[in-house]
């Protein structure tokens, strides 16, 4: 196989280095059962890692599987593993016989399956053409199929060759030593985009409380996190150029005390993809909203809409209810005060449709807002947050609360099945569905929009109480996304 091109003495060199490397993993493999190294705590840490991005029962590849534990421990519905040295494959057949191991080459894979995940840990440093092997991987994915991978960062280069020669850690021969930028170059010439990059594990021994502290806590603080010892990536395919179906849009729209307003959303929603249906969703007003969408509705036949009543409180409750109602493919949400224009709508839809994102967030801090849009202490406190959320959720989230957020219906009901995981906490609803999507590892984009004033009725926004509550929602999901 002509891995680097058509000269033959390149596939020579490509064929001896396989071949020596084989003949090494082979060696390793004869003394798994009595090895004795000092990289148990190592493994079973990146095995927390992985089972953390990981649901159980998923399809998922594991590239260079060695004995199958890693894929063994993520529990998957279905697994395969595959590795170029035989001896090793045998052993992970005697190990874990419900799962599939191939003995093959990650240069010249051959798989005629997807999967929803494929790992590669610890196993890119070992590869001839990291470019050549992530091709490979573009024909086994979906658009929702997720890669991961961990490396090795090189400032531990001479601490690994040590351990190595006292052999306390796995004998290795001379590998690749890529940073995270050339991971992240290597996998968007391969057809990848990253969805995220994080540092792990600071200290690979165990000793009480002080590996807690270390690997758990420092390792997510500058500048602790830049002595890490290994670099985790999660990707995703790039969005196909294909053209996709329109979807039908569901616009949902909680409103409490906003009667100035319904005449102008009816007008001002634009019929987007396969047609628009729009969900009110009415929150115990104290003004003739209720009667005032019911009226709107009768006077526009010509547009699908419908009205519901919440009994619960909060706009997180009022959100809940209209997308569990909602026919459409792609769910959107827009605050009755129309702050954030409808006629922006359509390109949250484009942005969705052609796959630039799996989560589109609206954000109001990038272009000057009139006048009275966000009081001074609200603008300054979204500021905060925004740099505070993008650390927790491992991508770059400009505004968490502009209410304008989008996404689809299938990823949607994802997020409220995993919604256990975090709990109802939520009564804005924004951070129920971002927490929700980083979780499910999710493409997050942000949008900019221009934030108007409004021109009917007051804020519910209360700025001291809700920043407080939005504190206590920091603490929270660093419990449950960053600190895990």
């Amino acid at each position: 196989m002509n891995i680097s091109g058509s000269n033959s003495s390149e596939n020579n060199a490509f064929e001896r280095y396989q071949k020596e490397r084989i003949s090494h993993w082979d060696q390793v493999a004869e003394k798994l059962n009595n090895w004795k190294g000092l990289g148990g705590y190592y493994h079973r840490r990146i095995t927390q890692i992985l089972q953390f991005f990981i649901p159980a029962g998923k399809r998922i590849l594991e590239i260079g599987c060695g004995a199958g534990d890693l894929l063994s421990d993520l529990n998957p519905g279905y697994g395969v593993g595959i590795d170029f040295s035989e001896k090793m494959i045998t052993a992970a057949r005697l190990r874990h016989p419900e799962l599939n191991f191939l003995s093959m080459d990650a240069h010249v894979l051959e798989l005629d399956e997807t999967f929803d995940f494929i790992i590669l840990s610890d196993s890119i440093d070992e590869f001839w053409d990291v470019q050549a092997v992530f091709e490979k991987l573009a024909q086994l994915s979906t658009p929702s199929t997720r890669i991961i991978l961990n490396y090795y960062s090189r400032l531990w280069e001479i601490p690994l060759k040590i351990a190595r020669a006292l052999k306390l850690a796995t004998p290795a021969l001379y590998q690749n030593w890529l940073t995270q930028e050339d991971v992240q170059n290597l996998l968007y010439l391969s057809g990848f985009e990253v969805i995220r990059n994080q540092e792990e594990i600071l200290f690979p021994f165990y000793i009480p409380l002080l590996t807690l502290l270390m690997n758990r806590y420092l390792v997510k603080l500058w500048p602790f996190r830049e002595l890490a010892l290994t670099h985790v990536t999660l990707a995703r395919p790039l969005p196909s150029k294909a053209e996709p179906p329109d979807p039908v849009v569901s616009v949902i729209v909680p409103a409490r005390n906003e009667a100035g307003n319904i005449a102008s959303i009816f007008k001002r929603v634009p019929e987007m993809g396969g047609g628009t249906e729009l969900i009110f969703v009415e929150g115990h007003s104290q003004d003739d909203t209720y009667q005032t969408i019911q009226t709107a509705i009768e006077a526009h036949p010509e547009r699908k809409a419908r009205l519901f009543q919440q009994t619960g409180k909060g706009k997180g409750d009022a959100v809940r209810l209209g997308f569990s109602e909602a026919s459409g493919e792609i769910l959107m949400i827009l605050d009755a005060d129309l702050t954030v224009p409808p006629e922006d709508l359509p390109r949250f839809y484009e942005a969705l449709h052609n796959g630039k994102g799996d989560f589109i967030n609206g954000v109001r801090l990038i272009y000057p807002m009139e006048k009275d849009a966000m009081r001074f202490f609200n603008f300054l406190g979204n500021k905060f947050f925004s740099i505070v959320f993008s650390w927790l959720l491992g991508q770059p989230i400009k505004d968490t609360l502009c209410g304008t957020k989008v996404l689809t219906q299938s990823n949607y009901q994802a997020i409220a099945s995993n919604r256990a995981y975090f709990g109802d906490f939520d009564p804005f609803g924004d951070f129920d569905l971002l927490f929700g999507a980083a979780k499910l590892n999710l493409k997050i984009v942000d949008l900019p929009i221009r934030y108007r004033e409004r021109v009917y009725g007051e804020t519910n926004i209360q700025r001291w109480k809700h920043g407080w509550l939005l504190l206590k929602m920091v603490a929270f999901a660093a419990r449950r996304l960053k600190f895990i």
